[in-house]
């Protein structure tokens, strides 16, 4: 087995020190804004993942939700912030179920 060379091991970055450098420490309003954004393009992945595995657009998806084409594809890309009642709508439409559980 190779060893590895501490020195270089020393000079790496965490993901945490990158995230620090680009958009600021833990617990300011950049990185606080940062979070939030990728929180929407996450969910907005999952989303559009789903209504491609359907093969169907999103057109049709607005049609199913009653909203617009517009918002959908916002959802999509994370450029929107949506309601909780909005994702679960859209999830529904999706054919994506939740379950709650309590601990």
């Amino acid at each position: 087995m190779k060893k590895l060379n501490e020195n270089k091991l020393a000079k790496l970055q965490t993901a945490g020190d990158l995230l620090d450098k680009k958009y600021g420490e833990t617990g300011t309003e950049s990185r606080i804004t940062f979070h939030e954004k990728s929180i929407a393009w996450y969910y907005g992945e999952i989303l559009r993942d789903r209504r491609k595995e359907l093969k169907i657009t999103q057109q049709e998806l607005a049609e199913k939700v009653g909203t617009a084409r517009s918002y959908i594809a916002r959802i999509e890309k994370g450029e929107t912030d949506i309601q909780i009642s909005s994702f679960f709508r859209i999830a529904h439409a999706l054919g994506i179920e939740f379950t709650p559980t309590f601990l």
